[in-house]
């Protein structure tokens, strides 16, 4: 018997899956398809992001990632750029930020199954005790980890579908050929829609993740959008047919802990499984690592302890303590600007007022919290904290 098996390898299961495997735990991973594989993501890492991949031990200086200094917000005929106040973010394609953690969590000791496609659970006395696989195959565990995405097909088994209360939405992209592709900023565009927003992202490989997210389920056409907004722009910027590196790809956005209970006798729910994404910017990589990490540690201090299910019932009030607030307050921002007007006035207003702006995103979450921080940065911790998680 394992200790712990992980169903799907992308950034939530992988990172989990390192921290356990360091931890001296045996841990098996279990991935339906191959690497490298692509999937649909803006391919930002924000330094919350770079932060977990340090604690994970990834080696952030080898080929591949590209730096970048801040977010630039364009909206209202306005411009405005926002540096990170600490450390810096990345981008990296997810077909190579995928393998490179999967591949990092084996040679922690972690073994990877790719092509295995996990298609039940399985229950033991009320708990979950394994899984069973499309080869016929029965995997047994003290723990399962699902992070298995944003459908999570193995927590719809157990009966956990995602609430209808809580916002799905969705994001497109596509790759393509520009002189863009150094720049050294995030860049959103406000103003594109209510509720939703556009970006380009440089990779630094001669090409830009160019997309489009909208925030709200009610707002599902983001073709259309994405059309009619790479019409718009320069033609110098390349985002042409003719430079087009694959087709438009979309993929949903579960926010707000979309999916609950975190926790259930002999599973943990983490990354997009668990809808934990946020709902005023669809930021999810960042997330589902640090609740990988929160996983682990709960999972570790379990198997020392003399009555480890009680350790374990604690992982959905540390999941919720970590960003319960601000995940809150992100669905009350998400709700007020879908209304086109407020969307305006807040573009307008909080492009031209860089400190409200700071403020702003820190409190939902979008912009970290300097390691010094100023007294507004402290107002807006302690806002997000006294906001009922919800």
């Amino acid at each position: 018997m394992r200790d712990v098996i992980v169903v799907g390898a992308g950034p939530a299961g992988s990172a989990a899956a390192r921290h356990l495997a360091r931890s001296g735990l045996d841990v098996l991973v279990l991935e339906k398809s191959s690497f490298p594989r692509e999937k649909v993501c803006g391919d930002g890492l924000t330094p919350r992001a770079v932060a977990e991949l340090r604690a994970l031990g990834v080696d952030l200086t080898a080929p591949g990632w590209f730096p970048n200094k801040g977010i630039r917000l364009i909206g209202a005929d306005r411009r405005l750029e926002l540096p990170w106040p600490d450390g810096h973010g990345l981008t990296r394609t997810r077909a190579d930020l995928d393998e490179l953690l999967a591949r990092t969590a084996v040679t922690a000791g972690a073994e990877l199954r790719e092509n295995t496609k996990v298609t039940a659970p399985i229950k033991a006395n009320g708990r979950v005790s394994g899984v069973r696989t499309s080869d016929g195959a029965e995997h047994r565990a003290r723990l399962v980890i699902a992070a298995d995405g944003a459908s999570s097909r193995f927590c719809v088994s157990l009966g956990l579908r995602a609430r209808r209360d809580r916002p799905i939405g969705i994001a497109g992209r596509r790759y393509f050929r520009s002189p863009r592709h150094d720049d050294d900023h995030l860049e959103c565009w406000l103003d594109l829609a209510p509720a939703g927003y556009g970006w380009v992202f440089g990779m630094g490989d001669g090409t830009c993740n160019v997309g489009v997210a909208l925030l709200r389920s009610e707002h599902p056409d983001y073709h259309r959008l994405f059309t009619r907004w790479l019409a718009a722009l320069p033609p110098t910027w390349g985002f042409t047919e003719e430079n087009a590196v694959g087709p438009v790809r979309g993929a949903a956005l579960p926010m707000g802990y979309s999916r609950r209970p975190h926790y259930l006798p002999g599973l943990l729910l983490v990354g997009d499984s668990g809808g934990m994404v946020n709902p005023s910017n669809g930021e999810g990589i960042a997330y589902a690592l640090e609740a990988a990490r929160i996983a682990a540690e709960v999972i570790t201090a379990a198997s020392a302890a003399p009555f480890p299910e009680r350790v374990l019932r604690k992982y959905p009030s540390a999941i919720k303590h970590a960003n319960g607030g601000p995940f809150t307050l992100g669905r009350a921002f998400t709700r007020a600007i879908d209304d086109p007007r407020i969307m305006r006035l807040a573009t307008r207003h909080g492009l031209s007022r860089p400190a409200l702006m700071r403020f702003a995103l820190t409190i939902v979450g979008g912009l970290p919290a300097p390691a010094a921080p100023a007294a507004a940065d402290r107002l807006a911790a302690a806002l997000a904290r006294m906001t009922p998680a919800s």
